[in-house]
């Protein structure tokens, strides 16, 4: 697999670090552009550009605002609509360098959130959408008073941090040799603003209202055990879109089913989902 990276200026003058990984000595058959969830980045999903390089396909991962070694304060975005647009910008990348291949938006978690928003609200020219584990709702209920009062703050501190509050065991479950631990990651955090949260709850929330306007076929993966987001959620959006959409549950599945036991069998479930879309 060949790796080359660079950057770009996203919205708001946000320089974006991105990465690429390629097929060895050989014309990607798709490419694959992915949005990473919230405290970590792009080079935590080599181990998947590694599965999809041996299948042909090439893959593109930015770090988001506020993310890995692209600018802007830890945990932040200036808004769901900028987020949107850094997607949407991939996705072109990847248009400009493969003409001809097909590209796949795929988003975890927040990432999640963020694609399904790109394709609702900018419409990129994809030939599919995966959603892994996306942040529609989030599995528990946050302290009421919290939130009021976080609702009332981000109108005028909108950049304030705080802690996600997520336990690493949470993400995935032990096993998988390959997959990228978070201790010791010197890229990745636990920090979220006020504005991020605001943005990818509400954006939640119109997405399952608005899905009907979606228009490429959708795979949806989620694990039953997921204590982060919402599987439930999921369920909705799934049930929305009908014949659009095909849901893979995995039993006992963690959030980052990438990562979790099992998780080289359910890149290959997503790999072969995208074949049969070429």
């Amino acid at each position: 697999m060949q790796r080359e990276e660079w950057g770009i200026i996203g919205a708001k003058g946000t320089e974006l670090f991105v990465r690429e990984w390629n097929p060895d000595d050989l014309e990607a058959s798709a490419v694959v552009c992915i949005v990473h969830g919230i405290g970590e980045h792009g080079d935590r999903y080599s181990h998947v550009a590694s599965l999809l390089t041996k299948a042909g396909m090439a893959a593109i991962a930015l770090d988001q605002h506020g993310h890995g070694r692209s600018s802007g304060k830890r945990g932040h975005i200036h808004s769901l609509d900028a987020a949107a647009s850094d997607a949407a910008l991939i996705v072109e990348q990847a248009r400009t360098k493969h003409p001809d291949a097909p590209v796949f938006l795929y988003g975890h978690s927040m990432g999640g959130n963020v694609a399904l928003n790109c394709a609702l609200r900018l419409r990129p020219r994809i030939r599919g959408l995966i959603l892994s584990s996306p942040w529609l709702r989030l599995a528990f209920k946050p302290n009421a008073a919290a939130e009021w009062l976080g609702k009332k703050l981000v109108r005028v501190l909108p950049g304030l941090q705080q802690s996600t509050g997520l336990n690493s065991a949470d993400l995935f479950r032990p096993g998988y040799s390959v997959a990228p631990p978070v201790a010791g990651d010197l890229f990745c955090h636990t920090k979220i603003t006020l504005r991020t949260y605001d943005e990818i709850t509400s954006g939640g929330e119109w997405a399952l209202a608005e899905c009907g306007r979606l228009q490429v076929p959708t795979l949806l993966m989620h694990g039953t055990s997921d204590r982060i987001t919402s599987i439930e959620a999921s369920r909705q959006l799934s049930d929305s879109l009908g014949p659009l959409c095909e849901r893979v549950e995995i039993e006992g599945g963690y959030h980052e089913l990438h990562n979790d036991l099992g998780g080289e069998d359910t890149i290959l479930k997503m790999i072969g989902w995208m074949k049969r879309q070429l």
